[in-house]
Parts: C-alpha cells; sequence; structure tokens
C-alpha cells in the first residue's frame, strides 16, 4: 500500500460515522470443539486468535438444536415459536423483523454471503438485505467459476452425499474421505473469496456482512490437502449412558468403534478447514485497516454429538447439542477475556443492536450483553437458558447447576432418528450438572421439588414469549399446558 493509498484508508475511517459488523457462521460447530475451549486435538488457530482479541462466551447456548430455527431465531432476537420457526424446512416469512433491516434503516450497505436455511431463493431486499449470494445463487456462482482439477488415482475421496439413505458411517464420512477437490476448488473457499471481494469493493462504505460456511455440518467436506490432518486412532467414542439405549437412533446402532472414531476425525479435519476459511476473511479485514473499525462476531448455529449418548448429531437436549462458540471481538472497544455466565443465543440481537446504536427491534427476547464487553457484570444474573426441539416436542432448561428436560412424547419423529419404539408418552428428566456432567443420570423421581421448579419456570417461559400464549385454554394442568405450546405451529 503507498503512502497516498494508507492516508486515504486512514481519512476514510475518520470520515466514517458508524462502526462496520462482520458475523461470521459456521453450520454445526460444536462449543467444544475449539482450541480456545481447552480442546488440544482441536486446530483452530484463527478462531482462537480472534477469542484472545475479544470475549468469549464459554456457557453460550442455542435457542434450538437443528440448523433452521437456531438461525432465524437469533437473527429476528425472537423465540423461534414467535420467529414462526420451529422446524428444518420453514421459510422465514419476509414480514419478520431482523436484525439486517434494522442495519438497513441505519443507512449500512448490507450483504449475505453463504448458507443461511432462508428456505427461499435470494432476492434484492430479502430480510434486509441488499445483496445476497445464499444457497443456491452460491452454487451456481461457484459452478460457474471454478474448475476441478483431476485429483490422483490413489487418493480416496467421498461419494456422493445421501443421508438416509446410505448407511451412517457412509454419509457421517467414517473413513475420512476429502472431496475431490484443492483447497482453492472448495466451494467454502471461492465463499471466503467472495467475502473478501466484498470487503475491498466496500471499504469506504459503512457494512453489515454476513458470511455463513457450510462446516462443519456433515458429510464434513475438507480438500485433498487435509485428508492427514488428524489420525483417526486419537479419538475415542464417548461411552453411552446406562439410561441411553431406550433413545439411540436406530440409525447410528451399527456404527463400530473404528467408524466413530473416522467420524470424529472427520468433523476436528472439517472445523480446521473451516478454521482457515474464517481466517482468510479475518485476514483480509485486517489487511484492509477495517479491523478497530469493525465489531466481529463469530457464532456456531447449534451444537453437535460426537458419540455422546450414542448420537451423532443435534435434535436433542444434550449439552454437546447445545453449548455453541461464541465470540464477540472489536480491538479497543470490546475487553479481550472469558465469561463463563450462562448466555443464549435470543441475546445476539440486543447487544448488537446495543453496541451499533441501532433502532431496537420491536420485540426482543434476550438482553444486551454489553455489560461483559465492558468488563462489568449484569444484574440481576441470568435466568436459566431455555432452548426448544419442536420437532419433537421438546423443550430445555439449563441453570448453573441442573439441566431440565421435557418432552410430550407423543410425536413421532419425522426428523430421521427414531428409536424404533413406541413414543413413549410425557417425560421429563433432570441432571444434577455438578455431581453428573455427562448427563447419564435423571434425578427427576429422588428431586420432584426441583423438577417442579424447573416445570414451572419452563411454562413461564413459553407464556412470555409465545404468540398464541393468550389463546392458551382454561383448565390445563401446568405438563398439559406445555405440551399445549410444544406443538409445532410454523406455516
Amino acid at each position: 500500500m503507498t503512502r497516498r493509498e494508507f492516508a486515504g484508508t486512514l481519512a476514510a475511517a475518520a470520515a466514517r460515522r458508524k462502526p462496520n459488523f462482520l458475523f461470521l457462521i459456521a453450520d454445526d460447530h460444536a462449543g467444544y470443539v475449539l482450541g480456545a475451549d481447552g480442546n488440544r486435538l482441536a486446530r483452530t488457530p484463527h478462531l482462537d486468535r480472534l477469542a484472545r482479541s475479544g470475549t468469549r462466551f464459554a456457557g453460550h447456548y442455542c435457542n434450538s438444536p437443528v440448523c433452521t430455527p437456531s438461525r432465524q431465531s437469533f437473527f429476528t432476537g425472537l423465540m423461534p415459536h414467535m420467529a414462526g420457526v420451529t422446524r428444518l424446512p420453514t421459510a422465514l416469512s419476509p414480514d419478520k423483523p431482523t436484525l439486517a433491516k434494522q442495519f438497513q434503516r441505519a443507512g449500512y450497505q448490507t450483504a449475505v454471503i453463504g448458507k443461511m436455511h432462508f428456505n427461499r431463493p435470494a432476492a434484492p431486499g430479502l430480510h434486509g438485505f441488499d445483496y445476497l449470494l445464499t444457497e443456491g445463487e452460491l452454487n451456481k456462482a461457484w459452478q460457474a467459476a471454478v474448475q476441478s482439477a483431476p485429483v490422483s488415482p490413489g487418493i480416496r475421496t467421498k461419494p456422493v452425499w445421501r443421508p438416509f439413505k446410505d448407511p451412517a458411517r457412509i454419509w457421517l464420512n467414517a473413513d475420512k474421505l476429502p472431496v475431490a477437490r484443492r483447497d482453492e476448488e472448495m466451494k467454502s473457499s471461492f465463499l471466503a473469496r467472495q467475502a473478501i471481494r466484498y470487503l475491498e469493493e466496500n471499504r469506504d462504505r459503512t457494512f453489515a456482512l454476513w458470511v455463513s460456511f457450510q462446516e462443519p455440518h456433515s458429510p464434513f467436506d475438507f480438500p485433498i490437502e487435509d485428508r492427514r490432518t488428524f489420525d483417526h486412532s486419537r479419538f475415542r467414542a464417548p461411552a453411552a449412558g446406562p439410561e441411553d439405549a431406550w433413545q439411540i437412533p436406530r440409525i447410528f446402532r451399527d456404527l463400530s468403534e473404528e467408524d466413530k472414531r473416522g467420524i470424529a476425525a472427520a468433523y476436528y479435519t472439517s472445523v480446521h478447514f473451516l478454521d482457515r476459511n474464517a481466517g482468510r476473511v479475518l485476514d483480509a479485514l485486517r489487511r484492509l485497516r477495517l479491523e478497530e473499525d469493525t465489531l466481529v462476531i463469530y457464532l456456531g448455529d447449534n451444537g453437535y454429538s460426537l458419540g455422546q449418548h450414542g448420537r451423532f448429531e443435534k435434535h436433542c437436549g444434550y449439552e454437546p447439542a447445545l453449548r455453541i462458540p461464541f465470540i464477540v471481538s472489536w480491538p479497543g472497544r470490546v475487553r479481550s477475556g472469558e465469561v463463563r455466565d450462562l448466555t443464549e443465543a435470543v441475546d445476539i440481537a440486543p447487544t448488537v443492536i446495543d453496541l451499533m446504536n441501532l433502532e431496537p427491534l420491536p420485540v426482543m427476547h434476550g438482553r444486551s450483553l454489553r455489560p461483559y464487553l465492558e468488563g462489568r457484570s449484569p444484574e440481576p444474573r441470568r435466568h436459566p437458558v431455555f432452548s426448544v426441539y419442536l420437532e419433537n416436542e421438546e423443550a430445555y432448561l439449563r441453570d448453573t447447576r441442573y439441566k431440565f428436560i421435557f418432552c410430550s412424547g407423543r410425536r413421532a419423529r419425522g426428523d430421521g432418528y427414531d428409536t424404533g419404539n413406541p413414543t413413549p408418552g410425557r417425560y421429563r428428566k433432570l441432571y444434577d450438572l455438578e455431581t453428573d456432567p455427562g448427563e447419564f443420570t435423571d434425578v427427576s423421581a429422588r428431586q420432584p421439588g426441583i423438577a417442579d421448579r424447573f416445570e414451572a419456570r419452563m411454562l413461564e417461559r413459553f407464556r412470555a414469549t409465545h404468540p398464541d400464549a393468550a389463546g392458551e385454554p382454561q383448565g390445563l394442568g401446568r405438563a398439559e399446558a406445555i405440551e399445549w405450546y410444544l406443538r409445532p405451529r410454523d406455516v
């Protein structure tokens, strides 16, 4: 960069009245697969550096352990049932308030690049974005721009992804096979280049950019260069607990120990590839001298189980499926450190609005985390974090000691993870995470008073956040009322 260019960059930064916003999102990145979280196997140097530069929320939870409801929840600041998206195929209504619309009203250039689960074709203005390069459009652009070179016949590569049609070991990549492409030919590498180009072209404008990677979602993609990054023998599949047999999905029951190790190694490799592409975008932000003038957030949309309780997915209320990485960085404006208090994804919208001085959304179910980012603790302390998976009519509450799970047990699973057993009927579970962090022993029968208090608080959260609360039938018992709220109502 010449002196004149550098001086021009400084002048543009000084003239800018508002800071920029960069939101990096990953698909199925569990909070525990991160070097900054203390995981010595994970190779995430770029995300670890981002965590060191800002605040990492170590106790952050999604509000639904499935992609679409989770994403549209933190995008709107609403619990999934209020956002109107509680199931994977549901499209977010264009009339819903969103963070992007608030940025747009404040005069920002808004853009989204990558996988967003909007479940509808991209169109200028959709959900508040001036520029969209989402799933279908991104795939077309990538295929038109990038040609793959032949791969050596000696390198095994993965087949076409056919979840639930092929055996689970195949579509979960137990053989740890790469995509038949090199790094520069991968779709996510192309996505990162599009994001970098957007930063370069808009460096003198005030922008709000969402960049959403598809990794590490199964089949855990990575390029051929990364195929030897992890030795599967370094991994051990977690043992299932004594109460787990009945709830393990049939599709995972034939996996061998060798399969489970390979699946974990493939997932960790995909996370490593994700980290590299996130790092490319962050490096470009630094190179363009935009880092100090940009609020950066990194988030996983939901967690992921790698054998815990016999599961290899999310779609449940165990810790690996609910806890997600959440990092906020803004040099000179956000403190460097770690927060272990419980926070949840609906807190993101009010936090961004607070930090960026945007017009508040009409309704916000979370609260601003700005005090943490400035080295203070908010008062009063957080209520239990709340999450729902209405596809299976279940909900979860977690505080610093206990996890409470309530399920109607009436809905036949349509998500591919049936157990082969009859629907179990209503049940509730209580785990003492202080003595049982693995969530192996249900103590609800031994401690009914604590379970009752959690059940009451769960009903309070539904009543405070559900759009149909005024229509709750009279005369229902507490458990019956919760079941009434657990029914999916997506249009």
